[in-house]
């Protein structure tokens, strides 16, 4: 069942929710993982404080990013937003969003990155004139692009390198692309 509530969105399993500065610590405990942020594009955070940055920062937008909190123990345990084209690689068209996420290493092949894509498009849906989102996923991460096949994405056949992504240099990244309208 899903359910929104403001701008709180929830299935049996997981809640997507705006970020909260308390969850430095949680971010941190996943995000310093090397094997997450590498995956994604990013570096694995340093600090605490750094993953407080973050929040701060990355991830204040309430209304497109969400932490993805695990109701069984209301611990953040990834992300989930879309956004603007912003500096990334990927071939948007005008004013289509990318989206992406992660979820922390323990939660792996249990199927909450589908499940929270699943809750974020749906939403999209229902409260925006989207037409479409692009996203991407690092050739030698497919994992997260069955996360967007499951989702309805679809390959274009493009790839990129993205050398401005953390170890982008010489990593294809394999395009994908949702048409909403």
């Amino acid at each position: 069942m899903n359910k929104k509530d403001n701008n709180l969105l929830h299935t049996d399993r997981i809640l997507l929710r705006p970020w909260r500065e308390s969850d430095a610590e949680s971010l941190y405990k996943y995000a310093s993982d090397p094997d997450v942020g590498p995956r994604a594009g990013w570096a694995p955070h340093q600090s605490v404080e750094e993953s407080l940055e973050i929040i701060r920062t990355v991830f204040n937008d309430a209304l497109c990013t969400w932490a993805i909190e695990l109701k069984e123990t209301g611990e953040a345990i990834g992300a989930m937003g879309y956004g603007p084209s912003c500096d990334c690689k990927l071939p948007a068209r005008e004013n289509e969003p990318i989206c992406g996420y992660w979820v922390a290493k323990p939660y792996w092949n249990q199927g909450i990155c589908t499940e929270a894509l699943r809750l974020m498009l749906d939403h999209i849906c229902k409260t925006t004139e989207i037409k479409s989102l692009v996203s991407g996923h690092f050739i030698d991460n497919p994992a997260s692009g069955r996360v967007m096949e499951k989702c309805g994405f679809v390959p274009t056949g493009e790839t990129c390198i993205d050398e401005t992504q953390y170890q982008g240099a010489g990593r294809p990244i394999r395009v994908l692309r949702l048409e909403l309208l």
